[in-house]
């Protein structure tokens, strides 16, 4: 074994945590998309209704005068992009673009949302700190598509 062969197989036993995070994140994300897409019971209307007297100042004219009345196809875009957040994860492809688009997403839930920073029941901070580390650590590098594919498609590198 060459000096080059021992510090990747270093290199990919210090990245396994990264590894293991992103995929669980990913099945975190797949989990709730599906359930959006396949129940019933997700609407948009609802899930604002709940959260409008909280909504951030600045945020409410966007859900009232965007989001309400085409509620229909927020709620496709919220369950279709946390499906595809989590496979992309899980393959690990376009890691990089798919963690910082589910950070905005999570950012647009804790905007409609308006609870503090600091809230304990604020998943949504939370959930776009931990893509943001996975964005900004390149979590695909390792064991991932994007690390077989960076080679033909360089916006991956």
């Amino acid at each position: 074994m060459s000096n080059l062969d021992v510090f990747r197989s270093t290199k990919a036993m210090r990245e396994w945590p990264i590894v293991l995070l992103r995929v669980y994140t990913g099945i975190f994300f797949l989990s709730h998309g599906w359930s959006k897409i396949t129940g019933d019971d997700f609407g948009v209307a609802g899930f604002l209704g709940a959260v409008s007297e909280n909504t951030f100042g600045f945020y409410r004219p966007f859900v009232e005068a965007v989001v309400l009345p085409n509620q229909g196809l927020f709620a496709f875009l919220v369950g279709y992009g946390e499906l595809a957040l989590g496979i992309a994860l899980i393959l690990g492809f376009a890691t990089r673009y798919a963690a910082f688009a589910g950070a905005f997403m999570l950012a647009n839930f804790w905007f409609a949302k308006g609870q503090g920073i600091l809230a304990g029941q604020n998943h949504d901070i939370i959930w776009m700190v931990i893509l943001i580390v996975l964005g900004g650590l390149h979590a695909g590098r390792t064991m991932s598509l994007d690390q077989k594919l960076v080679s033909r498609f360089k916006f991956l590198a």
